[in-house]
């Protein structure tokens, strides 16, 4: 058996998941690489082998049950073992309230929310078998500290987070299997800028003066603080919500 630490990465094909796959592999994790978007995923991957570190890629759909209890089935039968698990997989889409329907609703609720209970239930049988874990979840400004006009099933899964990572954390403590949640701001992602469902880079460009470091953010800005929450440093630190946003909530 490996001695290198474990970390499950959901949505570890693009954006912040990339970068926080990049990051532990830097710090001698063994990095299981998970999306839905294969090509990228394996892209992530042979990025990290390119830079001699441990990875491998698993097609798992957060919104399915099934595909999460199989990819961790096959970890804890390949490895027996957990010590991180990273919730980042997610969606935002542009939906005007009067044109939102019940499955546009539903759909962001089962991927952004239930998604990670599916995989933190998963996980949390895994790491209590190690006798500890840490379980980091992604929010967002958007839902934990401000609303976000049009992404009305964004918002509420974003801000159910927070209360997850509450529950999450006062449950699996006596397993020694710590829970937290980032919160990132303006970060500049393929999601931000897309035109149709965010902001684009017109709006980032316009809303970077708002924020008090005077920059936009970058994936890599965000994959440190989830590296902290899952290290040593953090062992006292679970029911957390940190949020990274260069002081843009401060200031509003």
């Amino acid at each position: 058996m490996s001695e290198e630490k474990i970390v499950l990465i959901t949505g570890a094909g693009i954006g912040i998941g990339e970068a926080t796959a990049l990051a532990f592999a830097k710090n001698n994790y063994r990095v299981v690489v998970t999306d839905i978007l294969e090509e990228a995923g394996q892209s992530t991957v042979s990025k990290i082998q390119d830079d001699g570190g441990l990875a491998e890629f698993h097609y798992l759909d957060v919104g399915n049950t099934e595909s999460v209890n199989a990819v961790f089935d096959e970890l804890e039968s390949k490895y027996g073992r957990l010590e991180s698990l990273v919730n980042n997989a997610g969606v935002a889409h542009r939906q005007p309230l009067a044109e939102l329907s019940d499955d546009q609703w539903d759909n962001t609720i089962n991927i952004d929310l239930k998604g990670m209970m599916r995989t933190s239930r998963a996980a949390a049988g895994l790491m209590s078998k190690n006798g500890s874990g840490s379980i980091i979840c992604l929010s967002s400004i958007a839902g934990a500290d401000v609303g976000w006009a049009e992404h009305v099933p964004y918002t509420a899964a974003k801000g159910g987070i927070i209360g997850l990572v509450k529950g999450l954390a006062m449950e699996l403590a006596p397993l020694a299997v710590r829970v937290n949640a980032v919160a990132p701001g303006l970060i500049r992602t393929a999601q931000s800028m897309s035109v149709e469902h965010s902001v684009g880079p017109e709006g980032l460009a316009a809303m970077e003066p708002s924020v008090p470091l005077g920059r936009i953010g970058v994936p890599d800005d965000i994959a440190q603080v989830i590296l902290f929450l899952a290290s040593e440093q953090a062992s006292y630190m679970t029911g957390q919500t940190l949020t990274v946003d260069g002081g843009l909530t401060v200031a509003l």
